[in-house]
């Protein structure tokens, strides 16, 4: 097997187990909010020392992906992240579940930079795109994640020793697939961050993350309660899994759309889809049209940020690896406020009509992408 194969396959591997980490924590959403009795409003705000956390990571992400090989924050980050999991896991207070939630989103901030980058300086030895389907193995860690944890609901195995068992894997396999990871990718130029007016080139992608995100990071948290509560299904992980299996179809596939019709076509059409399937969702709550609508939902959100990272890889002002942390920030603002904000307007009053806030988000993609076509064609 060729070098570029080895550290495709052994990139594709970190992206995989992200997404299986990610959504084993977040399909036990709902267990944990059982277990320490929170109502929507105390489970939104526990959920905000993610994205803070996140934040508070931006200068750290980037000088570690600007100063070392992104091969070792990756996995440095990556490693902790798992370990994290079972802080989660072990968590009885909400005060311990906070400080845990804090550690495994800072871990992810640096992570999620780290192998972004990496992606994208891979992205550039190919003849094609392939970053969609870095994303897309993340959907799919995301599917088989979910499905663990519905098994192992399904045969009432304590949390623990779910979340155990998944750091356990996580751990052994980084360790093995990081020899193979990118080397020598340091950029030696575009690593000092410009204060003073905002390029409007990292304005405009930013905006289409932070819209991206208030959808994908509050259908990762609520999604499962809307099903408990809303559609009132026994197997809350139904439409979590419709979400993420049509995320990693999408992603899958999203390439090749691209490709045929175009990023700005491609930005409109999965705004579109947010839009339809979450009408479609808060009008008819009941098991089939709910399921249709979360897997459009998933559909349309999962090209939006591997597509606006491509595009960030392209920026003249700044490296690859600070684009993308600029970029990302404006994602963790949008986890900042999506979750938390669908909690307290689903405490206010009920979560179906809070739900809305995500078709306004998901509406808003086509505004912004068009904004920032006009400026790119006037730049070029």
């Amino acid at each position: 097997m060729q070098l570029i194969q080895k550290q495709r396959l052994s990139l594709s591997l970190f992206f995989f187990l992200s997404g299986f980490n990610f959504s084993s924590w977040a399909s036990r959403i709902p267990t944990i909010k059982e277990h320490l009795s929170l109502n929507e409003a105390e489970l939104g705000t526990i959920l905000l020392s993610m994205p803070v956390s996140s934040l508070i990571g931006l200068p750290l992400s980037g000088w570690l992906v600007a100063k070392l090989e992104t091969r070792i924050p990756l996995t440095v980050a990556f490693l902790l992240n798992s370990l994290c999991l079972i802080g989660i896991g072990l968590a009885n207070t909400a005060f311990t579940l906070i400080l845990a939630l804090f550690l495994f989103s800072l871990t992810m901030r640096i992570f999620n930079i780290a192998v972004n980058t990496q992606a994208i300086t891979l992205q550039k030895q190919y003849d094609r795109k392939i970053n969609g389907s870095f994303h897309g193995l993340w959907s799919t860690g995301g599917i088989v994640g979910v499905g663990y944890t519905t098994l192992l609901v399904a045969f009432n195995v304590p949390m623990v020793m779910h979340l155990a068992s998944v750091a356990v894997l996580s751990v052994l396999a980084a360790l093995y697939f990081y020899r193979f990871l990118l080397r020598n990718d340091r950029s030696t130029t575009g690593n000092r961050l410009a204060f003073g007016k905002p390029d409007p080139y990292i304005l405009y992608l930013g905006l289409l993350v932070f819209f991206a995100a208030v959808c994908e990071g509050g259908m990762f948290d609520w999604s499962g309660i809307y099903f408990q509560q809303v559609v009132k299904e026994d197997v809350f992980t139904a439409g979590y899994l419709v979400f993420m299996s049509f995320m990693a179809l999408s992603r899958f596939v999203s390439d090749r759309i691209i490709n045929k019709i175009g990023m700005a076509t491609t930005y409109m059409l999965s705004a579109l889809l947010i839009f339809v399937g979450i009408g479609l969702s808060i009008l008819f709550p009941s098991f089939w049209p709910a399921m249709v609508g979360f897997s459009l939902v998933g559909f349309g959100t999962a090209a939006v940020i591997p597509m606006t990272y491509t595009l960030a890889g392209a920026s003249q002002k700044y490296s690859p690896g600070i684009a993308i942390s600029l970029i990302a920030t404006f994602g963790i603002v949008g986890m900042l406020i999506g979750p938390p904000l669908i909690g307290y307007l689903a405490h206010a009053f009920n979560l179906q009509i809070s739900f809305i806030a995500f078709a306004l988000a998901g509406i808003m993609l086509i505004p912004i992408s068009q904004l920032f076509f006009k400026l790119e064609k006037a730049t070029h």
